[in-house]
């Protein structure tokens, strides 16, 4: 890595202000995590290690670590078939992410999940849902179990651009504004609902304006950049969690790969791809953080090999750990664990 920022007259420079350089570290690490995770998932696939299919978010990293960032631990989030980066972000641990990839015991759901299904509730990670748009109305629900229960809990769906034509979205945004609960709605708009494009598939462009039909406030915001992310979320956030209802989020991104692992998509040009690698949301905070002058080359590439580090000993334990059997899912069917 050069110890001098790069320069993209075509790509913005971030804004750090107001973000502790503690927060903004944390929030590198975080979508280095993520991107690592994906990349070390993508070759494992290859060797038929793992069973199943995954979606990767290579590109869209900074819309999980910078809306979750502004959660509360005890805050729940509900995700989409492309949801490794936030359970990430929601401080899901790596080994057992990795083990749930793996079909092991040791997975967050016990390897009967998969990359599609990844939940800890404990974590309040509600689920990744394989269903376009199903993990808005959960989002919804546990945002009208906390005010019911007066716990001042703040709940976050994430969707895609494909997802906000739904049936479900707009009731979901019909109920949840009659009813002011505490929930945002993010949608990731990466351009493309598998190969359709948003302007094939939605009659306005600009997603946010969505929110209008129900009275709630919609804002758009660049995905690609997390600083951005971040504040406009924390303002949300502590919205939501006064009690003025919910919002709508639109986060501009694009997704590098393509829509599942192996997919070409030959339906994008190469060189709207390029365009967007250069817009790389991890690349355009290691700029940011070395221009203010807040860490070096050095010290980013110390954060990168300890990442490295980690996944590593995440596929470890996983490869180490005991293989779930057949008859496993009848510890599971009554919702009593205790035979588990």
């Amino acid at each position: 890595m050069n110890d001098n920022p790069r320069t993209d007259p075509e790509v913005p420079r971030l804004d750090l202000t107001g973000v502790d350089q503690v927060r903004l570290l944390s929030m590198y690490r975080r979508m280095l995590q993520a991107r690592e995770f994906e990349e070390q998932l993508y070759y494992l696939f290859l060797t038929t290690e793992m069973p199943g299919t995954m979606h990767q978010s290579t590109g869209q990293e900074a819309v999980a670590v910078g809306v979750i960032g502004a959660l509360n631990d005890d805050d729940w989030v509900a995700s989409t078939h492309r949801g490794h980066a936030h359970c990430i972000a929601k401080s899901v641990p790596l080994n057992e992410m990795m083990a749930e990839m793996f079909a092991r015991r040791t997975g967050s759901c016990r390897g009967m999940g998969g990359s599609l299904h990844l939940t800890d509730f404990r974590r309040g990670m509600l689920g990744a849902f394989a269903i376009v748009g199903a993990g808005i109305p959960i989002a919804a629900g546990a945002a009208l179990s906390a005010r019911v229960r007066k716990t001042g809990q703040v709940a976050v769906a994430f969707f895609g651009d494909g997802a906000i034509n739904e049936g479900l979205f707009h009731e979901t945004l019909n109920m949840a504004a009659l009813w002011r609960l505490p929930v945002i709605f993010v949608c990731e708009n990466n351009h493309f609902a598998l190969s359709l494009t948003v302007e094939q598939s939605s009659a306005v462009s600009n997603l946010a304006s969505r929110s209008a039909a129900y009275g709630i406030p919609g804002e758009s915001v660049d995905g690609n950049d997390v600083v951005a992310v971040y504040r406009t979320a924390t303002r949300l956030v502590e919205r939501a969690r006064r009690g003025d209802g919910p919002s709508l989020l639109e986060c501009v991104t694009y997704r590098i790969r393509g829509h599942s692992r192996f997919e070409p998509s030959p339906y994008r040009r190469p060189e709207e791809v390029e365009a967007w690698r250069r817009r790389d949301p991890i690349r355009r905070l290691e700029d940011a953080l070395q221009a203010a002058g807040w860490t070096s080359a050095s010290e980013l590439n110390r954060i990168q090999l300890e990442v490295k580090a980690e996944l590593e000993a995440a596929i470890a334990f996983a490869r180490a750990s005991e293989p779930v059997q057949p008859d496993d899912f009848w510890n599971y069917v009554s919702g009593d664990e205790s035979n588990a």
